[in-house]
């Protein structure tokens, strides 16, 4: 009998390290973990004289890239050499039209730009992963169009689908002619492996984190959950790379070699005006990563990005505020410098429509895969 080749879990990641399943603070409520973190906004504003300084910070971002960013205002701007490094994609207005209508017009706009299935759709605004999820043919996005905000934009982009992610965090101060990666989170997908005995519901619940989270996961497999998993197959529990959508974060920051930085420094030095921000890339070898090339950049974000190995579950309170308090004083500080170079950040009222509008829609997206 010939034995089954699943798909290989972290294939060309750096080995997942033992850790413990969940750091003590990693999903505290918001407003209590980022507490300190807005005082310390606060005193930044002080310290500055300007509480936007923020959405200066990359001034031809929207709003610095802070709120309410819209994706490919940001990677429209990635041009030349930045341009190659970018997974293709295209931006598709969902307009009012039934969904069977505005899937075949998405298709035929995406297959006009060079693009085919399988894909990833991805709302235009939006963060934390809110509404990405993977299209394989006609039917599963005309399902996400049927779910999707009617008036709102989202991307068709090339589904890059590989083991390996990572969050790469760059700052460069004006008039400083090198810029330096921050923070690498290195992302891993959740899996479960089947042993053919348990229902997959009952893989999650006894997984010693996916049990801890299983909210995230039962709704989103509920059509699988009874299915009993042959002996050896790993089932990917989360899609997008994101934290708050279950993957498992691991800081990478000791791994960033030369080569990487020069070549984060070559594409971001490409963007008009960009200072800070993270790449969100996909890599089927690490090691071509750490060698600067082998990866395609999915997502840039800008002012609101954050330095994601915090999430690690082995890291220390301690750390992660030290890591976000540094943030966000660069931040604060190439905002000052920018301001002061000439550039001025958009009124209050622009700023709190966008920010507004991006709470608005983002309940109202397709769940995320």
């Amino acid at each position: 009998m010939l034995k089954m080749a699943w798909p290989v879990p972290h294939r060309g990641m750096p080995p997942l390290a033992p850790a413990p399943a969940l750091s003590f603070f990693e999903f505290w409520p918001g407003w209590l973990f980022y507490l300190p973190v807005w005082l310390w906004a606060l005193c930044l504003s002080l310290r500055h004289r300007g509480v936007r300084l923020p959405l200066v910070a990359n001034p031809l971002f929207p709003a610095g890239g802070l709120f309410g960013e819209v994706k490919s205002d940001i990677l429209d701007q990635m041009r030349g050499g930045a341009s190659a490094w970018v997974a293709p994609y295209v931006k598709i207005d969902r307009g009012t039209g039934s969904c069977q209508s505005v899937a075949t017009m998405a298709l035929a706009q995406a297959q006009a730009s060079g693009l085919d299935f399988p894909l990833v759709a991805k709302p235009e605004l939006g963060c934390r992963g809110a509404g990405v999820r993977p299209v394989r043919d006609l039917g599963e996005l005309t399902a996400y169009v049927a779910g999707f905000p009617p008036g709102e934009a989202f991307l068709l982009q090339a589904l890059i689908d590989v083991e390996g992610e990572a969050g790469v965090f760059y700052v460069r101060e004006p008039g400083q002619t090198r810029g330096e990666i921050i923070s690498l989170t290195l992302k891993y997908f959740p899996h479960v492996v089947g042993d053919g005995r348990r229902s997959l519901e009952q893989l999650i619940l006894d997984d010693p984190r996916a049990g801890q989270l299983s909210h995230l996961y039962l709704g989103r497999h509920a059509a699988r959950l009874s299915d009993v998993l042959a002996p050896g197959e790993p089932f990917r529990l989360a899609f997008a790379g994101s934290h708050s959508r279950g993957a498992i974060f691991r800081d990478g920051s000791h791994l960033v070699t030369e080569p990487m930085r020069a070549r984060f420094d070559a594409i971001a030095q490409s963007v008009p005006e960009f200072w800070f921000g993270r790449f969100d890339v996909r890599f089927e070898d690490f090691a071509e990563l750490q060698a600067g090339r082998g990866f395609s950049i999915v997502e840039c974000n800008g002012a609101g990005s954050e330095s994601t190995h915090i999430w690690d579950s082995r890291t220390t309170l301690r750390a992660a505020y030290a890591a976000l308090f540094r943030q966000y004083a660069l931040l604060w500080r190439i905002g000052a410098a920018n301001r002061a170079r000439g550039f001025r950040p958009e009124g209050w009222r622009a700023f709190l429509a966008r920010r507004r509008r991006e709470l608005d829609a983002t309940p109202a997206y397709p769940a995320t895969a």
